[in-house]
């Protein structure tokens, strides 16, 4: 993972584990680059909610949902990885919010895909309690060479 403007947590330590949510949510990122479900997920708290903005996205609550449907999306989406272009956080009471703008790069079956977007955690006590995933579902549709419903 390639991070070009990273700036620093008002928090600087949040975690009985002494890593930064800044740090958290690099590392859960940079997980993305393996094939290990159990990896990606021991970034996320029990209660964890994932969020998608995205029309093609699918929301979940809870880890072992979300673990559970990780193999499908690491096997769709080969070579992939997190370029990250742009980290805030910013404290509130018992979680830190942390945007990430990111580009997302990977191989989907016979094409290369490349697609910005953004994401916003809430982290508390070493855990990612939440993530709001917002990523240009027409550019993916555009570089699979997949029809685009009807503009509106």
């Amino acid at each position: 993972m390639t991070t070009s403007a990273v700036r620093p947590s008002v928090a600087a330590v949040s975690s009985p584990s002494g890593l930064s949510p800044i740090d958290v949510v690099t590392s859960y990122l940079r997980s993305f680059s393996g094939n290990d479900p159990d990896l990606i997920a021991s970034h996320v708290a029990d209660g964890f909610r994932n969020e998608h903005q995205s029309t093609l996205g699918s929301d979940c609550v809870g880890r072992e949902e979300y673990r559970r449907r990780l193999p499908h999306f690491l096997s769709a989406f080969e070579d992939r990885s997190y370029t990250v272009e742009d980290i805030v956080s910013q404290d509130r009471e018992a979680v830190t919010d942390v945007v990430v703008r990111y580009r997302f790069e990977a191989e989907y079956g016979e094409h290369h895909v490349s697609i910005p977007g953004t994401m916003w955690f809430s982290v508390a006590d070493g855990s990612i309690t939440r993530r709001v995933d917002t990523w240009d579902s027409l550019t993916f549709l555009h570089q699979t060479d997949t029809p685009a419903p009807d503009a509106l």
